[in-house]
């Protein structure tokens, strides 16, 4: 089973391995959310969208069904 963002914990972190370029809008590219930078789930609405995140220092959210396009790797 692959583990996306949409997986994440409140607090949880993980490094992005990668995800389809045509499904991630660019401008979450332009924003550092690319392959080798951590990601942590700060929180999320109600129903889990959207989903308030740290990328690399930066706050982002976004909304689920953009999340599971993004693969990640569980930090422990």
């Amino acid at each position: 089973m692959k583990v996306t963002v949409a997986h994440l914990k409140r607090g949880q972190r993980g490094i992005i391995k990668e995800f389809s370029v045509e499904r991630v809008p660019l401008k979450l590219l332009e924003m550092g959310c690319l392959p080798g930078n951590e990601v942590m789930l700060v929180q999320t609405a109600p129903f889990k969208d959207p989903m308030y995140l740290n990328v690399n220092g930066s706050h982002l959210a976004i909304r689920k069904e953009t999340a599971l396009q993004i693969e990640i790797e569980l930090i422990d």
